[in-house]
């Protein structure tokens, strides 16, 4: 019966840290998101009040604060290599290739736009589910000492 005991005791201790170690490795991982939803947050803050409308066919063009819909710009992109309308990023008028360019990257942006929405929009659970972890881990913290 001691000996059961004995080997018992160190089992015991080894899961208590391991399930601390699980805890703070959680904790670690919601306080990131957290982090990278207030960044998201305070870089897209103008963005923001457009997010009803940034659902990945439009984009959040920051110059003029407006959202602009990607096929209604791809169409002004090609109109303006027919037309050969000058190009002030390449200086020179515009070609298929800065067309391309410059629709892949406002591709990107619409993207990035939409997941820096759900990005903010998921912070007051985050932080929610912040306070709730370190409530549950405070007690048992408490046990411990």
């Amino acid at each position: 019966m001691i000996r059961s005991i004995s080997w018992a005791a160190p089992l015991a201790l080894a899961v208590t840290g391991l399930l601390h170690a699980q805890d703070a490795t959680a904790l670690n991982d919601l306080k990131a998101q957290i982090w990278e939803a207030e960044l998201a947050q305070r870089n897209f803050a103008a963005g923001l009040r457009h997010c009803s409308e940034l659902n990945g066919t439009n984009f959040y063009f920051d110059p003029r604060d407006r959202v602009l819909n990607l096929q209604d710009y791809r169409r002004s992109l090609d109109n303006f290599v027919m037309q050969g309308v000058f190009n002030p990023e390449t200086r020179r008028p515009w070609n298929k290739q800065d067309a391309d360019a410059r629709w892949a990257e406002v591709q990107k942006q619409a993207t990035t736009d939409q997941a820096n929405c759900a990005a903010a929009a998921s912070l007051p659970s985050l932080q929610k589910k912040l306070k709730e972890l370190q409530q549950q881990s405070t007690p048992a913290g408490d046990a411990r000492k």
